[in-house]
């Protein structure tokens, strides 16, 4: 009889030989369409890169802006400096022309008593006599009001022959630009026996004549508040020179308007 040698074990899938590759080692690599996967890498190694540039960029900018701000707040103390400083000058030449207006002001508010005196000896009538001028300091209405006129007043005394002369001198004097017309007015005017005339000698006689009564009078009248430089045409005719002279100056600098 024949017996069978049959290595069954052979025939188990361990004892299977498996196939050996070029490199021993079996990769199972995608096949086909491979470009998104080279733009997931790139965008990958790209995307990181690209933000560190940017951020050194910004760096880089934010270094350029400090450095320009510094600049500009440099710029900015200086500025404030010389605003200060031109602040400082605009306050003393407002306070310089405060002073010069107001030393202007009183300038222009003089009355030469020698261009009033003439003016008076111009306009008295004949039959007026002046004994006294009294200048009136200015009066005001209230306490914490300005008087209504700075300028104050004349108050004149003396006789004249009738009451028609004093109302003469007194439209005579409303008249002028030296005074106001509409404070000008007669406070007094009473008949009196006239003044005795000094050095008049007495009838041998030795009877007394009297003489006719005259009329003491007592104007009064408010100053003109007109300012000087609109009366030099007035000025020069009372012979008040060097006034005159110094307005057109002033007016020729521009410090008084023509």
């Amino acid at each position: 009889m024949y017996s069978l040698d049959v290595n069954f074990l052979k025939d188990r899938p361990a004892y299977q030989k498996k196939p050996e590759g070029k490199g021993g080692i079996s990769l199972n690599l995608p096949t086909g369409n491979l470009t998104p996967v080279y733009v997931g890498v790139a965008v990958g190694i790209g995307l990181p890169a690209l933000l560190g540039v940017s951020w050194l960029l910004l760096q880089g900018k934010i270094v350029e802006l400090d450095a320009q701000v510094a600049k500009l707040d440099q710029e900015s103390k200086r500025l404030d400096i010389e605003i200060g400083n031109l602040n400082k000058i605009k306050a003393e030449t407002s306070a310089v022309k405060g002073e010069t207006q107001a030393l202007v002001t009183v300038f222009d508010q003089i009355r030469p008593w020698s261009a009033m005196l003439q003016d008076l000896r111009d306009r008295i009538p004949t039959a007026v006599q002046i004994e006294t001028i009294r200048q009136i300091p200015p009066v005001a209405v209230a306490a914490d009001q300005p008087p209504s006129n700075p300028a104050g007043g004349l108050e004149i005394t003396g006789f004249a022959r009738s009451f028609n002369d004093v109302n003469d001198f007194l439209l005579s004097l409303q008249q002028s630009r030296f005074l106001k017309s509409t404070e000008s007015r007669i406070l007094t005017a009473t008949l009196v026996d006239p003044p005795p005339i000094p050095g008049a000698a007495q009838p041998s006689s030795g009877v007394t004549i009297k003489p006719p009564q005259v009329v003491k009078y007592t104007i009064q009248s408010g100053m003109s508040d007109v300012p000087a430089s609109e009366l030099i045409r007035e000025l020069e005719k009372k012979g008040t020179v060097g006034l005159v002279a110094r307005i057109r100056s002033m007016q020729q600098t521009g410090v008084i308007p023509k």
